[in-house]
């Protein structure tokens, strides 16, 4: 083979670093050796059953950024700096990150294991299949899937009309040729032919419940919760009805348990689940982070893309539901992104523009809005390319100085905890002072009151439409009781609005729920928006492209 390898890539960073034995990671926060189930030498699980509760848990820092585009933002790569440079000035610190999905890896974005000096290792283990959880997830969502077509096919008890199956089936990569299939073709012996899909895993249902639960017990009870359709009387039909929400909690035994692996610098790092946040919830699991609370002082934690994406949604459903408030919230933004969000094409980005980047700050303005309309004062972390001019990066700090906003400038990519220290400090000033968290809407709310809320203040737009189907939906949903549900905005990620190419900060838009979708197992209800998909496509020139595997079974081209 004739492989090329980029010895500044993040793949040969990584490859480059050393590793410690996960015991030694684990014993630096006190996992006693009963807890940790090693998966070789540089990767466990944790069993949280055998780790003692703390009367005082650690604090929560949410990082969260701008809108993302396609000049990239280094939000994962800010979270992992941010806690290596935490442990670096003496902090008791844990990194709480999402899983990678396969669907992105292969197709545009690459891996979510950080960058530069400011990864979780191993990366290529990490991004490639990790412990299974992701396999284990699909497998419990397939097999669900399977035993609804078995109850059809085998004289339909329940009366499951099937038009009205609202379950999909699922696979870890972007797929979009199976977005609309037909299945049951070939004759009575196959099945009974029916309309059906496939979601992206991150999607399903399942994983937000993984995600949500707060033990193995709260697991298999929202399992049970799951509606997977209507019978031909139009009464809601449950996994519970099916009676197989035992077999689908035991196909999940192992994935419920939080992942152990660590930073470039040994901080210790918990991986574990990973919804996406334009099409679920977008934030790693209620387990995970507890588990990370009652081990480390500080726990570091991300949300998926914008503030009023992943951000939103850790307010309003993981806050809620895990009793896990935000002390202190970063904003990750570049210049790079905040000059295209002005209005500089991509391949300009490296030519000076601050009349561009003061315009692209409009983005920047108004996730900080968000942020404190929830009770808490962000702190920017302006993460540093090597094209930044000194006058790009002056006028950003006078912009922010004008406007009281705290700012740091980072530079973890290329330094670490190192070129983290200035923004740790920042946080830690949060940190110590009072906050006032409270959701922006209250679940009592009607379904209509609670999205108008979050296209108001969160998007900053005019209003919300709701199409005839989803008015049928919501009345639906109303009628059987399910309405006092948090909600889960379904929305493109490139734009406050729900048009991907409105950047900056758009205004006098108008959103348009075109579909309403009960997750009662996960606890909230999915709007979907605009033409958000649920399963993802393939670019043009997929990353896969660009990957292989040496002679001796090493990555190449991972990013």
């Amino acid at each position: 083979m004739n492989i090329k390898v980029d010895p500044l890539s993040d793949l040969s960073i990584a490859k480059n670093a050393k590793m410690q034995p996960i015991r030694q990671i684990s014993d630096k926060i006190g996992i006693p050796e009963e807890a940790l189930e090693q998966y070789g030498n540089y990767k466990a699980k944790i069993d949280p059953t055998k780790i003692a509760t703390k009367t005082k848990l650690g604090k929560v820092v949410l990082v969260t950024a701008i809108s993302p585009t396609a000049a990239g933002e280094g939000k994962s790569t800010v979270t992992v700096g941010l806690a290596d440079a935490m442990k670096k000035i003496g902090k008791s610190v844990v990194v709480a990150l999402r899983e990678p999905s396969l669907g992105p890896v292969m197709g545009v974005k690459g891996g979510a294991t950080g960058g530069g000096y400011a990864q979780v290792l191993p990366m290529e283990e990490i991004n490639l299949h990790f412990n299974g959880d992701l396999h284990a997830i699909t497998t419990a969502n397939n097999a669900l899937a399977a035993m609804i077509d078995n109850h059809i096919h085998q004289g339909n008890e329940l009366q499951i009309d099937p038009r009205r199956i609202i379950w999909k089936r699922v696979l870890d990569m972007n797929d979009r040729a199976l977005r609309h299939i037909t299945i049951g073709l070939g004759g009575p012996a196959q099945g009974i032919p029916r309309e059906d899909g496939f979601d992206i895993t991150v999607a399903s249902e399942i994983m937000a419940i993984l995600c949500l639960a707060k033990d193995l017990g709260d697991l298999k009870e929202r399992l049970a919760q799951i509606v997977i359709g209507y019978t031909y009387a139009k009464e809601p039909i449950t996994v519970r009805v099916l009676g197989v929400e035992g077999a689908l909690t035991l196909l999940l035994k192992e994935a419920v348990k939080p992942n152990l692996v660590q930073t470039i610098e040994g901080t210790p790092a918990i991986i574990h689940g990973g919804p996406f946040a334009n099409i679920a919830h977008g934030c790693n699991s209620i387990i995970a982070t507890k588990t990370a609370m009652n081990l480390a002082d500080v726990v570091v934690t991300e949300a998926g893309f914008g503030a009023d994406l992943g951000a939103e949604k850790f307010m309003h459903i993981k806050s809620r539901q895990g009793n896990i408030a935000p002390d202190a919230v970063v904003i990750v933004a570049t210049i790079r992104a905040l000059k295209m969000q002005g209005g500089t094409p991509k391949e300009l980005l490296k030519e000076e523009d601050v009349n561009a980047l003061l315009e692209g700050t409009k983005n920047l303005e108004k996730h900080i809005e968000t942020i404190r309309a929830f009770g808490i004062e962000p702190v920017v972390a302006l993460n540093k390319f090597s094209a930044d001019t000194a006058a790009e990066t002056k006028a950003l700090l006078a912009w922010c100085e004008e406007r009281n906003i705290s700012i740091a400038l980072t530079e973890v990519w290329e330094r670490g905890g190192a070129g983290g220290v200035e923004l740790a400090k920042l946080v830690l000033r949060e940190l110590e002072k009072p906050k006032s968290f409270a959701p922006l809407y209250s679940l009592s709310d009607t379904i209509e009151q609670k999205v108008r809320t979050i296209v108001q203040q969160v998007y900053g737009g005019k209003d919300v439409v709701f199409t005839d189907a989803a008015k049928k939906q919501i009345d639906q949903i109303t009628a059987y009781g399910w309405d006092a549900l948090p909600i889960c905005m379904a929305k493109t990620q490139y734009s406050l609005s729900d048009q991907p190419k409105l950047l900056g900060r758009p205004t006098d838009f108008t959103i348009t729920v075109r579909e309403v979708i009960p997750k009662l197992g996960a606890g909230f209800l999915v709007c979907l928006t605009g033409d958000i998909m649920t399963m993802p496509g393939l670019p043009k020139k997929p990353a896969a492209l660009k990957m292989d595997v040496s002679e001796d079974g090493q990555a190449v081209g991972l990013f």
